[in-house]
This record gives C-alpha cells, structure tokens and sequence, in this order.
C-alpha cells in the first residue's frame, strides 16, 4: 500500500479538537481516535482491562467488569508513580489499536486524533505534520468551566498538567487559531482539507 499524509491533530482542553475531527470525518477523512482506541483497549474481555484489574485490584472495575473509570482516575490522579504505572501499561495497547485502524483506513490521508500527541514526546514519529487548534487560555478557562461546570481553580490545575500554549504552537506544522465561532472553525477546515489533499499526492508511493 502507497504511503499515506498522517496528520497529528491536537490541542488543549476544550480548544474545538472534536469539533475539527468532526468535520474532517465529514469530509471524509479517516480520523483514529487516541480517546476512542484507550475505551476499547480496556474494554470487557480485552488483555488490556485484565492487566489493569491485575495491578490495581477490584477496586477499579464497577459490579458489571466494565473499567470503573472515575475510581481508576481517582487512584491514579494524586499517585504519579501509580499513573506511570498505567501509561507503560495501557500506551503500547492504544498505540497498536489506532495503528491496526490506520493500516485499514482508506483515503489519501488520515487524521490521527491525539490530545497528548506534544506531552507524549515520543509520538512525533507517529505523524508526518501537526495540526494544532489553537486557543487563548481565557477562552479555554471559560468554556471549560461552562462544559463542566467546574470552578475556575479547577480549570487552571487542568490546563497547567498539560503542555503550554506555546509548546503546542512550537511543535505545530499547521495551526488553526478557534476564536471565532464553530462555523468558523469548520470553514479553516475545509480550506485545510484541499491543502492536505494536494501535500498527500506526494506521500503516495513512497517507502
């Protein structure tokens, strides 16, 4: 198969990234969800929820064996060596899941949905260009705590535990600024959609 355009999307909290992926799948677009893959990687009967039930006890599964996941974050939200612990665990499952998606994907490029695609450092790989949605921090504060309905402290510890606005602009190949409206947003994307159709010609029949 001709190599394909892989398109790293990410973003902070509640920047629009669902809303972007939305209309690139509407478009037609294959979009491999990082948030999708980490559900069904730990899903009922996969290795995946036996080896997290194996680590962290009972105590995280709910009286059905589904993955208890406000108790598993609750465990792992104070405990840093407790979440590393679940990143060497789950990642490499997460990571298989969306490549085996991508490998039957079809369409000239694909949209890898990836919200810690710049914290995970190593992921860069994974892609061929990084598309950020870009947010001013205000804006993010306040539609976090309208989506939630969280207190304002509440959000800002959430914004700091993830990569800084500018860390996300640095690694950016293509930036999409969301300070206008959702109908805004979608229109950025179509224009970006014909630029990335055009840059997949040249990926194709490459090694």
């Amino acid at each position: 198969m001709a190599r394909r355009l892989r398109i790293g999307l990410t973003g902070g909290i509640a920047s629009g990234k669902s809303t972007a992926a939305q209309r690139f799948a509407e478009l037609g677009v294959p979009v491999i969800d990082a948030d999708e893959a980490s559900r069904a990687v730990v899903a009922p009967g996969t290795p995946g929820l036996e080896q997290v039930a194996r680590r962290f006890g009972p105590r995280v599964l709910t009286d059905q064996g589904e993955l208890d996941r406000r108790a598993l974050r609750n465990l792992i939200f104070s405990n840093a060596a407790a979440r590393e612990e679940l990143n060497a665990l789950l990642h490499p499952l997460i990571r298989a899941h969306m490549e085996l998606q991508a490998d039957i994907a079809l369409g000239p490029y694909l949209v890898m949905a990836i919200p810690l695609l710049v914290e995970g450092g190593g992921q860069r790989d994974r892609v061929d260009r990084i598309l950020v949605i870009d947010v001013d921090e205000a804006v993010q504060l306040q539609r976090l705590t309208a989506r939630d309905g969280g207190s304002e402290e509440q959000a800002r510890a959430i914004l700091a535990a993830q990569a800084s606005r500018s860390a996300r602009r640095r690694a950016a190949d293509d930036i999409l600024t969301n300070s206008g409206s959702v109908a805004d947003l979608r229109r950025a994307v179509d224009q970006l959609h014909e630029r990335y159709v055009q840059l997949a010609e040249q990926y194709q029949g490459l090694p």
